[in-house]
């Protein structure tokens, strides 16, 4: 069972004080706040490519890092993390291959009746009290596009400071390359002139 092999890891971690190496304190020493994809091929490339270690920075994931609502809680997380753990900049970071670039709403929402889950009754009353399912599901068909819908969020979201750098960029999931989206300097040099 995996829960115990977790569980039986963590105690000798524990026990042996290998956490060491990773204390910091909650403020992020390089003062970033990242919003990316919770895809495990990035769990440690992503830092790596970035150049961060543990303290550097707040990393938040979603399925394809997006944000999906201008005051659920990934813009919740970012504005926290500016306010009350003096984030100055923020990187979008998509990457290429993204599984939500593929995504099969329809597909998916058979899935959960397959498995029993749910019913399509149940998902036709969803619908109904106004929820597109579908629309929910459903991720982006460019990761370019994505970033730049999350940029635009972001950069006009009242409680985001305009003076706050806001990048996008796309990493390659095997290489850790990272394409350059948006210089989030030159478009605030851009906005002051």
């Amino acid at each position: 069972m995996l829960l115990q092999e977790i569980l039986a890891y963590n105690e000798q971690f524990v026990q042996n004080k290998e956490y060491l190496p990773f204390e910091a304190t909650k403020i992020p020493q390089k003062h970033m706040v990242v919003v990316s994809c919770m895809d495990a091929r990035l769990i440690e490339l992503l830092p790596k490519a970035l150049d961060l270690h543990n303290g550097d920075a707040k990393i938040i994931k979603n399925a394809g890092g997006t944000i999906t609502d201008a005051f659920g809680s990934i813009m919740r997380s970012v504005v926290t993390a500016i306010y009350e753990l003096n984030a100055e900049e923020i990187y979008i970071i998509g990457h290429h291959a993204c599984g939500m670039s593929q995504s099969n709403p329809k597909g998916t929402l058979q899935k959960i009746i397959d498995r029993g889950v749910s019913s399509p009754e149940i998902l036709s009353a969803i619908e109904y009290a106004g929820i597109d399912l579908e629309k929910w599901l459903f991720g982006f068909d460019h990761v370019e596009d994505s970033i730049q819908a999350n940029i635009g969020l972001v950069r006009n979201h009242p409680f985001i400071p305009k003076d706050i750098p806001v990048h996008g960029l796309a990493i390659d999931p095997h290489t850790g390359k990272l394409d350059l989206i948006v210089d989030g300097y030159q478009t605030l040099s851009n906005v002051k002139n």
